[in-house]
């Protein structure tokens, strides 16, 4: 019984210090709150289903986020979706300091950009979202996505490049309508 209540004890321990990260990872990359709380339910599942399979090679973080990054692919192939951060999420947000107008222009700007890395392909997303959005180093982001060091930070530096190139796009497209 010492042995149930330690595992219980440990479970509980690994939920409440990792809940939050795994769910904003996973509310990055679907952009949705109730999918966001399932998905996330659905990865401590699998790590209270695999924690004796564990085999402290890596860094518990690490497994988790390498679970938490299956789970997020297997739905997303599950119902092929395209666009990542909705703006329903962002609707959502209240700020107290900013006006209404610059509150709606910060939501247009974050519509804007989510909208923007949806249009990036998914393996850069992934490295934008553990890299740029969750602050992962690039030994983490290397060993949550199984990739080398140098393929995340060429990944990363690709990424960046294609929403720049996107962005200018738009850019450009506003300007010649405006004319």
């Amino acid at each position: 019984m010492v042995e149930s209540d330690n595992l219980e004890n440990k479970i509980d321990e690994i939920y409440r210090h990792y809940y939050l990260d795994v769910y904003k990872f996973i509310i990055c990359y679907s952009g949705n709150q109730n999918d966001s709380e399932d998905m996330t339910q659905e990865v401590f599942i699998r790590v209270l289903k695999n924690l004796s399979k564990y085999d402290y090679s890596s860094s518990l973080k690490t497994w988790i986020f390498s679970i938490a990054k299956h789970v997020a692919i297997d739905h997303y192939r599950k119902t092929r979706f395209t666009s990542i951060l909705k703006e329903g999420f962002f609707k959502q947000l209240i700020s107290n300091e900013k006006s209404p107008v610059e509150y709606a222009e910060q939501n247009e700007t974050k519509i804007y950009i989510n909208e923007t890395i949806s249009k990036i392909k998914q393996n850069y997303r992934m490295v934008l979202i553990l890299r740029g959005i969750n602050e992962f180093s690039i030994k983490e982001t290397a060993q949550i996505l199984n990739y080398s060091e140098s393929k995340v930070k060429v990944v990363y530096h690709r990424a960046i490049k294609e929403l720049e190139k996107i962005m200018n796009n738009d850019l450009g497209e506003v300007i010649r309508n405006e004319s």
